[in-house]
């Protein structure tokens, strides 16, 4: 499958949505895996402003990749993102698109000491 890598170097990213489960099933609620390490995967959505545009992307992260304190409106770094483009037939309809993923998604807020 092709990857496009994404930089996100030159751009603002904050936590539109807080990190959930990525259902693989919706029927019995299995949680999905990556395929490589068998870590459970979650869904973050992020604002990403750049160029005075804003998008919300929905990205795929493996759990071990979120860090712990993300809330809405919390400036994230992302890591490693890459753009994948799909598509499927269902009931005879095509669809397509593109799904984001990042290897990590890290608060830039310090942590509270204390």
């Amino acid at each position: 499958m092709r990857q496009i890598p994404v930089d996100t170097s030159a751009a603002m990213v904050m936590v539109a949505q807080p990190p959930a489960p990525k259902i693989a099933n919706r029927q019995t609620g299995e949680i999905a895996t990556d395929r490589e390490t068998g870590a459970p995967l979650m869904t973050v959505d992020v604002m990403f402003v750049m160029d005075g545009n804003a998008e919300i992307l929905n990205l795929t992260v493996p759990n071990t990749g979120i860090s712990e304190e993300l809330s809405m409106g919390t400036p994230v770094a992302l890591t490693g993102v890459v753009a994948r483009p799909w598509e499927n037939e269902f009931n005879g309809q095509k669809r397509h698109g593109i799904s984001f993923r990042a290897v990590a998604v890290t608060s830039l807020v310090a942590a509270k000491v204390g």
